[in-house]
């Protein structure tokens, strides 16, 4: 009777280890796609076929013996997303040893090591940038190719209307934006198709003009419904009245705002008073969204300009959403301070009755 226990023993352990390094050969197979096929599961019970089929072609087994590169997709909307990422690429380049034609020069094999994260190799041993280009006019398109790595963009890239829009966020967004914007999708879809392992979109953009605000938050929704299990980043410029050149930025920035919170995982706010120096994810951002808000709560109260907004098909009742969800941003983040003021109180009493 002992002696059958202990066999049973002796072989139910051993089918665990079988099992075990079966799993973990298999797991070892895939590292990084274990996110791309959870959310295949849920893309593939939306009721959008395109969504489902774009996500099953996003992560695929790499080559045998090949690092699985997680590629991120860069996109830059307006003029000022278009120079902010034209030194992004200037920098980027240049740490990895890549010259203006987009051949390798650099002096060190870790240069080539994560490559493919941001860039594409094409014949001849060329790196492309992984890049869209876009804009509602064709000025800035025009300074970025003149400019110092502009000949490294694949020409394809560059998606740029004629009209312009006029620093208004409901061109970008519904108008002029809406014409341009499935160009822009055919590109993103041609560069995601071409990933390995799609990891996420980084998008460059201001909130204070047109396109960057309007079209690019239009983008940013649109690029959501077709690839919800990838992680969706932006940089973020927002505006300010010291350096303004626009009477509406409030409206545009406040608008973008109320988009960004539903559709992003990340935004890095670039505050334009504080000359582009970054401001880290603590409560003091709230400052920046507070004054964007009180400079919207006054031209609103008036409904100065609203005709530009109302002229092109928008409703004052998305004005106040947009309005409330910057409100609430605010009153979280002073939750947040609030929060924190108090832990520093209590750590503050506990080294008093130590000592």
């Amino acid at each position: 009777m002992l002696q059958h226990r202990e066999e049973r023993r002796r072989r139910g352990r051993r089918e665990g280890r079988d099992s075990s390094q079966r799993s973990h050969s298999s797991s070892a197979i895939q590292p990084d796609c274990r996110l791309s096929r959870e959310g295949q599961d849920r893309t593939a019970s939306s009721p959008s076929s395109r969504s489902s089929a774009a996500a099953a072609a996003l992560c695929h087994t790499p080559p045998h013996g090949s690092d699985n590169m997680r590629e991120i997709v860069h996109l830059q909307a307006g003029q000022c997303g278009n120079q902010i990422g034209a030194k992004f690429w200037e920098v980027i380049s240049d740490e990895h040893g890549i010259d203006p034609t987009g051949t390798y020069h650099g002096d060190s094999d870790l240069q080539l090591d994560r490559i493919n994260v941001y860039y594409n190799e094409a014949s001849g041993g060329k790196y492309v940038p992984r890049a869209i280009l876009v804009d509602l006019e064709p000025g800035t398109m025009d300074s970025v190719r003149s400019g110092p790595f502009g000949q490294i963009f694949r020409p394809d890239n560059f998606v740029f209307g004629q009209s312009g829009a006029g620093n208004n966020w409901a061109k970008g967004h519904y108008t002029e934006g809406a014409e341009l914007v499935d160009s822009v999708l055919d590109v993103v879809r041609k560069e995601a198709e071409s990933c390995d392992c799609l990891q996420g979109f980084q998008l460059t953009h201001s909130l204070g003009g047109g396109t960057g605000s309007g079209m690019g938050t239009l983008l940013i929704s649109k690029i959501r419904e077709e690839y919800p299990d990838r992680i969706m980043n932006t940089f973020s410029v927002v505006p300010s009245p010291k350096v303004s050149d626009t009477v509406v930025e409030p409206y545009n920035a406040t608008l973008s705002v109320h988009q960004l919170v539903e559709n992003t995982d990340e935004t890095y706010c670039i505050d334009n008073e504080m000359a582009a120096t970054f401001i880290g994810n603590s409560t003091a951002i709230q400052e920046l969204f507070k004054r964007i808000s009180e400079q919207f709560t006054a031209m609103f109260r008036r409904k100065a300009f609203l005709h530009w907004y109302t002229g092109e098909g928008m409703d004052e009742m998305e004005f106040t959403e947009a309005e409330s969800n910057m409100n609430d941003l605010v009153s979280e983040y002073q939750q947040y301070q609030d929060a924190t003021a108090e832990e520093g109180e209590f750590e503050e009493e506990g080294e008093e009755e130590v000592a």
